[in-house]
């Protein structure tokens, strides 16, 4: 056999392992930068602006199937979303056929106000809660004195339109007609008061979304160190890549006034709590959607700046805009 022919025939199959090689980590790096989740947020604010408050649609990139989470603002949010060509179709196809169902956190009036008032004009479908919650809905909002029972439990006449859905800790539930299952983890709000968690699920990646939430230390709870443990497995495995948290203060807010809610020290100090767990690289890339920001004057801009300007663990800070798509991964 001729050398020279040999040696050629050696080199191309090294060219050629190497070019597959390239190829399979191409692929690799596109995988793992995939957007797996659409988020459209209906409203973004903690309070006063009550055409602006905490409801976020989340969905899978290139379907109009969404799960709505919490419900403080839906239909002025719907509508700017249209402006903003987040969504597409009327304000009543958005909300009848789009929306399949709602996470509500916990029974505070920026987190389903919402869904009170559209409750006439919306299509039957499921509303997800922890125990505490439903009993809120059931005893105190979908009742005649201050509305009527659009539920399918509760006081006398029930008009059933909305499906409740009881959530147990750690136990995942699958959201009808969509993509996507959730699972609730409790979490304190002025202790002993209850809020809730939703880890949602498509295939084999997940987003956190967090209701209003103390800090442990503040709370004299650990609800916030079981729900670390719980995702570090899933940041630790690139599964989890976005969480939305609330900062509704800013530091110079007296920890004896929060009221159940974080400031942008209190976000870091359990930040570094999650990086004992799973180790600063892991941390690396994960996103962090800063939710119910108090507009009272300037804060929700003071916010902004203290988060960015002390961030040690180099997380990637996204600051929501009413109607505005996100694509996280």
């Amino acid at each position: 056999m001729n050398p020279s022919y040999n040696n050629g025939w050696v080199f191309s199959l090294i060219i050629m392992k190497k070019l597959a090689l390239s190829i399979f980590t191409f692929l690799v790096t596109i995988t793992c930068q995939a957007q797996h989740f659409d988020l459209v947020p209906l409203g973004i604010y903690g309070g006063e602006q009550e055409d602006n408050l905490s409801a976020y649609l989340v969905g899978t990139p290139r379907d109009t199937a969404f799960l709505c989470l919490d419900a403080g603002t839906i239909n002025t949010g719907i509508r700017k979303a249209i402006v903003l060509k987040s969504l597409n179709g009327s304000v009543e196809t958005i909300l009848h056929n789009q929306i399949k169902g709602y996470f509500i956190s916990h029974g505070h009036l920026d987190h389903l106000s919402g869904l009170i008032i559209n409750s006439p004009a919306d299509s039957k479908k499921n509303i997800f809660a922890i125990d505490p919650v439903l009993q809120i809905l059931q005893n105190h909002y979908f009742i005649t004195d201050t509305w009527i029972n659009f539920g399918d439990q509760g006081q006398k006449p029930i008009l059933g339109k909305y499906h409740y859905n009881s959530l147990q800790e750690g136990l995942e539930m699958q959201v009808p007609n969509t993509a996507l299952s959730l699972t609730a983890y409790e979490l304190s709000h002025v202790n002993p008061y209850k809020s809730s968690a939703a880890l949602v699920r498509h295939d084999n990646h997940y987003l956190l979304y967090l209701g209003d939430t103390g800090a442990d230390r503040v709370e004299k709870s650990d609800q916030l160190d079981k729900l670390w443990n719980t995702i570090t497995p899933l940041i630790k495995n690139k599964q989890l890549n976005s969480i939305l948290i609330e900062v509704s203060f800013p530091n110079n807010q007296p920890e004896n006034l929060l009221f159940g809610h974080l400031t942008p020290n209190l976000l870091l100090e359990e930040l570094l709590k999650l990086k004992e767990k799973t180790g600063l690289k892991n941390l690396e890339g994960l996103s962090i959607v800063v939710t119910h920001r108090k507009p009272t004057g300037d804060n929700h801009e003071i916010i902004k700046n203290e988060l960015l300007k002390n961030n040690p663990l180099k997380i990637n800070y996204v600051f929501p805009e009413q109607g505005k798509k996100i694509s996280l991964n």
